[in-house]
């Protein structure tokens, strides 16, 4: 079991291989984060249970998560905890919406995005790495 001191760097670490991991799919399957938005526009149940999850998730990271002000990556850690339960209540009150924001943001630049999370998933793991 990790020390208390060490949950937000393992959090970081899991969030990194998931940022890194998305990425990599992306640049697979080009076009693969569009056709997943399309799915989650056609599908209402998959709205709510991905609302349901992404908040279930951000809620137990926000509450397990040591609040230490003192450490900049606890403190992170339970921003972006606070920040996933906000974005799973909203998918499940207005995911429609939200979904058209997301294919905005994502536009045609889903290489760059992809890069993107790749450099932020590479960036995390390191982190946590130093920080572990």
């Amino acid at each position: 079991m990790a020390e208390t001191t060490d949950i937000p760097a393992w959090i970081v670490l899991f969030i990194g291989l998931y940022s890194l991991a998305a990425s990599i799919g992306e640049w697979r399957t080009p076009g693969f984060w569009a056709a997943m938005l399309g799915d989650f526009e056609r599908l209402p149940g998959l709205r709510f249970v991905t609302g349901f999850f992404v908040l279930s998730l951000g809620a137990a990271v926000y509450t397990v998560n040591p609040w230490r002000p003192d450490d900049w990556l606890a403190v992170l850690v339970t921003v972006l905890g606070g920040i996933m339960a906000l974005e799973g209540a909203l998918i499940l009150a207005m995911g429609d919406r939200f979904l058209r924001f997301a294919r905005w943001l994502i536009g045609r630049a889903s290489r760059a995005w992809a890069a993107f999370s790749a450099l932020l998933g590479v960036t995390l793991i390191a982190v946590a790495i130093i920080h572990i």
